[in-house]
């Protein structure tokens, strides 16, 4: 028996949970730092000088205040003693209303899966733009136009056929490696895009580009558009409250998790707001209005070797952080079916599977969850492929998951938990949660506006950074 398993979940047969501070800031930066710190350098264009850093500073304050809210609901009705709840709906549902949690569900899985398909987009993005450049220093200059034609979907592919592999894993804790790894990944290519960035930077003599009220668009409606979408990928660069109780319940439960929860989400946003001002700036300060939309594909940018190496760490990186956002979503699937058909042969057959990285050494097999998590992972990759488009999606995402799920569930969680009567403090977090949700429907209706636009003149199947 596992000395950190407590009796509960030994009656209950529930997993051994063995996770300390250092393994949950490794999920949480794996969650957070993902394709988003890519179009930091264009949201702060979009928004200038000083409403720039504001809001990556805002957005961070607000994503942790609401994170020690959510780590206190992990059990009910006691933060400490209560009983666990495994999943972020089944917390809402120890507080909230049975609307709520139906509510939090839609939120909840629709960004999950929406969010593996953003990572599926970027690393292709990422994949075709080392082809690329690998073309061009292979074949000249003048093979640029020929080198444009690496074909996205193939590679897309290659990408879904792995996440199709690690989708085999039970859950978080079999694939705490991979979450190290990935982890690793993203602070490598974060300091990689922040050096080339510096770089440029002081090859044009070190003057600051840009302006403190951002970049010129043709009109004002599309300089409305632009900044809306920026603050919806800043928010997108955040979002990781849809997965912070599934990453608790991999918690051992002494020291309390949400204190180590709540450590391990200052020490995941603190250092992932570091990244992001000094990332986020310093691509403004090197490439001006001009900044691309995803840094690593700016014109001429360092040495090719060095971005192909960073697209290779981003690629990593997504291989990891897809499965933080997958997993959550087999977990519930899988419940479902079980309680569904609970004495069908295909849904309780099972094979024990030796795997060498594993902590454990073997994983359990089941053909119905082959089958299942196969399924999701090739819808996933379809949509994908029908818009492929970079900043536009992440703002979507940004838009939808922000206001739910970041902010609205914790704040009303905290108040039924603390049972909060109407007075100066509920009035100032209810005054948050709408100041949020103002800034979500915005931000929605900015991302929806491109993407149609968008959808007027790309080709679908073919990604668009």
């Amino acid at each position: 028996m596992n000395k950190n398993a407590a009796p509960e979940d030994v009656e209950s047969g529930e997993h051994d949970r063995t996770g300390t501070v250092w393994t949950a800031t490794a999920h949480i930066v794996t969650a957070v730092i993902g394709s988003g710190v890519l179009a930091l350098a264009w949201s702060v264009a979009q928004l200038g000088w000083v409403a720039g850093p504001l809001a990556l500073a805002g957005f961070a304050c607000v994503t942790y205040y609401t994170s020690t809210l959510l780590a206190n609901a992990y059990r009910a009705p006691h933060p400490v003693t209560g009983t666990r709840n495994r999943t972020y709906m089944d917390a809402v549902r120890s507080y909230l209303s049975p609307r709520e949690v139906f509510m939090c569900g839609i939120a909840q899985y629709v960004n999950l899966w929406g969010t593996m398909v953003g990572y599926t987009i970027t690393a292709t993005i990422s994949m075709v733009a080392i082809r690329r450049s690998d073309c061009i220093h292979r074949n000249g200059a003048g093979a640029a136009a020929r080198c444009d034609n690496t074909s996205a979907t193939v590679l897309m592919l290659a990408f879904s056929i792995v996440q199709v592999v690690l989708s085999q894993f039970p859950g978080l804790e079999h694939i705490t490696w991979l979450s190290v790894v990935a982890a690793v990944m993203s602070f490598a290519y974060s300091f990689i895009g922040l050096g080339l960035s510096v770089a440029e930077w002081v090859s044009h003599g070190g003057h600051l580009s840009g302006r403190i009220q951002g970049a010129t668009a043709a009109s004002s409606s599309k300089k409305l558009w632009n900044v809306l979408l920026a603050l919806g990928n800043i928010a997108f660069a955040y979002t990781f409250a849809e997965v912070l109780i599934e990453i608790q319940d991999t918690l051992k439960p002494s020291p309390p998790e949400n204190k180590t929860m709540k450590k391990a989400a200052m020490y995941g946003i603190g250092a992932t707001t570091i990244f992001y001002i000094s990332v986020g700036c310093a691509g403004y300060a090197a490439f001006g209005s001009d900044a691309p939309g995803n840094i690593l594909t700016a014109s001429g940018m360092g040495p090719f070797w060095l971005v192909d190496i960073a697209n290779m760490c981003l690629i990593l990186h997504l291989i990891g952080a897809y499965q933080v956002y997958a997993q959550p979503i087999f977990a519930t699937m899988e419940r479902w079916i079980s309680s569904r058909w609970p004495e069908a042969k295909f849904i309780n057959s099972a094979y024990t599977v030796n795997v060498p990285l594993i902590q454990r050494g073997s994983v359990t097999v089941a053909p119905y969850k082959l089958v299942l998590r196969t399924v999701v992972v090739i819808a996933t990759t379809v949509v994908a492929m029908m818009i492929p488009f970079f900043n536009a999606v992440l703002g979507l995402l940004g838009a939808f998951s922000f206001w739910p799920l970041t902010v609205y569930f914790p704040i009303s969680m905290h108040i039924a938990q603390e049972k909060i009567t109407r007075g100066g403090r509920w009035y100032l977090l209810q005054g948050l949660s709408m100041v949020c949700l103002m800034i979500s429907v915005a931000v929605g209706i900015g991302s929806v506006t491109d993407i149609v636009d968008s959808l007027k003149v790309a080709t679908p199947f073919k990604t668009v950074s």
